[in-house]
């Protein structure tokens, strides 16, 4: 039999199977159970319709980790809108391209970030404008909560296909502007499985947002940790000293920790005499993108008492798709384990990695030859939204029917894939992609600068930090005619702050090949000359 994968049915089963359990703690204290989570989803889904929104409009959702972005998304797939989640660091200028390109009818924005859109709002083709907090937030917004607590949660769920599109998540725009990633409630419905199982999801864990929601819908967990009936413990932002607060008063048993989480974790701890890591669970916390130094590993494990998952994935693959959590290849106490979980890992279920040269040839898997990092599976995304060039290109460009990572690994004979390089023009600080080129072209902005080669450079806290190689436009890089601080500042002025230049190195001129293109390969080498690969730890 052939029933249709449908991401409503996750809070349908919690609340079926679990309506007295606790789902959600609140950043504001309150706490919900499943029914309560369910009815008030079921409100703002009457909200929607109300105000017009039908089967396919999107609807954008800009908020940190709370209860109302859990609510306002299955209200939107219930409805039968297409939920459109925004980062929240980014600047009015690329909200204005996103609200455009997908045009979004409806958006609910936290009031702390209401403003951002109040700036652009006769820009984009939003009409409804909702918000947790109207004063708080200039302009005409809608109480999100006055709305909720209005209706009675009548309203008409549209019969839907498992290949209808239920979210677009967009990507940070690495290679010119953002590109949204259609994912259908097949391809969501399947990575939820996939993570349930290699993370060994539970109706009794207790999960903790440190990771951002609109991080591909959480990695997922929007949907994994719902459809389980397990808690979520939400929250406003990263502090350390909370978090292990949190994680001992609330019994926290998971969580995802990008590497800048991490190393806030680790500097708290060692700065801090009896920190307690634990409640009354054992916690496990996956982490993913570049490889952890060992010395991470150690602590979080054998100090911390935390067991350790590295995984790896982007937006476009679901995003996760593969792991390090292969228990038969080493001991919990032995040192062979660092070797395992340093890596990126291998395939989930039901997904196929491969590492192809330039002709789409799979490398041996010697652990020693480097080539691209390929997939195909159910979780990976369907498209890019309005981009079918680009969307051809990332599924047939080595070899066809792949979906292409960009990212240069070497594979083990276990199928272990270990990121080694990147082809894209990419920076990954903290978790998050930056544009090089994006980065650039604010320089060139300035009348102080004449050329700029944006690279990623190694940093302990972030893994990797943007540096710019800057050639005055006097020519003269002794007396530049600007400060290393004044063009920090003028990038953090011009883009998302994640983004901003964090070093600056005046030179008199840039590597070039003979047709005067740039060599960035030369100035990563040089300035990665002392690592083990070309690519930060995290």
């Amino acid at each position: 039999m052939r029933k249709p994968l449908l991401v409503t049915e996750f809070l349908d089963r919690a609340r079926d199977n679990y309506p007295e359990a606790e789902a959600v703690v609140a950043t504001t204290g309150e706490r919900y159970s499943y029914a309560e989570l369910g009815a008030r989803s079921d409100a703002f889904s009457e909200v929607l319709q109300d105000h017009g929104i039908e089967k396919g409009d999107r609807v954008a959702v800009l908020d940190p980790n709370t209860h109302y972005h859990l609510e306002a998304a299955y209200g939107i797939f219930q409805a039968g809108g297409v939920h459109t989640p925004l980062n929240y660091r980014l600047t009015p200028k690329d909200y204005t391209y996103i609200l455009n390109d997908a045009g979004v009818d409806a958006i609910y924005a936290d009031w702390d970030y209401a403003d951002k859109i109040e700036e652009i709002r006769d820009e984009v083709p939003t009409e409804t404008f909702i918000t947790n907090d109207t004063e708080k937030v200039d302009g005409d917004w809608q109480s999100f909560d006055d709305l909720v607590e209005a209706a009675d949660g009548d309203y008409d769920r549209p019969e839907m296909s498992e290949d209808e599109i239920c979210t677009i998540n967009y990507t940070s725009g690495t290679t010119g502007d953002p590109k949204g990633v259609c994912r259908t409630h097949r391809t969501e419905t399947i990575h939820a499985y996939l993570i349930s199982s290699h993370q060994d999801i539970s109706d009794d864990d207790v999960y903790l947002w440190t990771l951002p929601m609109f991080h591909a819908n959480g990695w997922g967990h929007i949907f994994a940790i719902t459809g389980n009936a397990a808690k979520h413990v939400c929250t406003r932002g990263i502090d350390a000293g909370w978090i292990f607060e949190t994680v001992r008063d609330e019994d926290v048993s998971y969580m995802c920790a990008a590497p800048t989480v991490l190393n806030m974790l680790l500097e708290y701890h060692g700065a801090n005499e009896d920190v307690v890591t634990e409640g009354a669970a054992d916690v496990r916390v996956a982490t993913a993108g570049s490889a952890p130094p060992e010395a991470t590993i150690r602590t979080i494990e054998d100090e911390f008492g935390w067991y350790m998952i590295h995984v790896y994935g982007l937006t476009e693959t679901g995003p996760l798709i593969t792991t390090s959590n292969a228990r038969r290849l080493f001991d919990d106490d032995d040192a062979a384990r660092f070797d395992v979980k340093k890596r990126q890992g291998m395939a989930y279920l039901g997904t196929e990695i491969r590492v192809v040269d330039e002709d789409g040839e799979q490398v041996p898997r010697d652990d020693k030859h480097i080539g691209e990092v390929v997939v195909r599976g159910n979780q990976v995304m369907e498209k890019y939204w309005n981009k079918p060039e680009e969307t051809h290109e990332a599924f047939n460009d080595r070899i066809e029917g792949w979906f292409h990572t960009g990212d240069l690994a070497t594979m083990n004979e276990n199928g272990m894939i270990s990121i080694q390089d990147r082809k894209k023009d990419l920076i990954i600080s903290g978790g998050e992609n930056i544009s090089s080129i994006e980065v650039e072209d604010a320089l060139y902005d300035h009348p102080a600068v004449g050329a700029a080669a944006v690279i990623p450079a190694p940093s302990d806290k972030y893994g990797e930090t943007v540096k710019a190689f800057v050639v005055p436009a006097n020519g003269d890089p002794e007396n530049p005619g600007v400060t290393e601080e004044e063009l920090k500042q003028f990038t953090r002025e011009e883009l998302a702050s994640y983004k901003r230049v964090r070093r600056v190195e005046f030179v008199k001129e840039l590597p070039t090949t003979a047709t005067g293109k740039v060599q960035k390969y030369e100035l990563r080498k040089r300035e990665w000359d002392e690592e083990e690969r070309m690519i930060g730890q995290g």
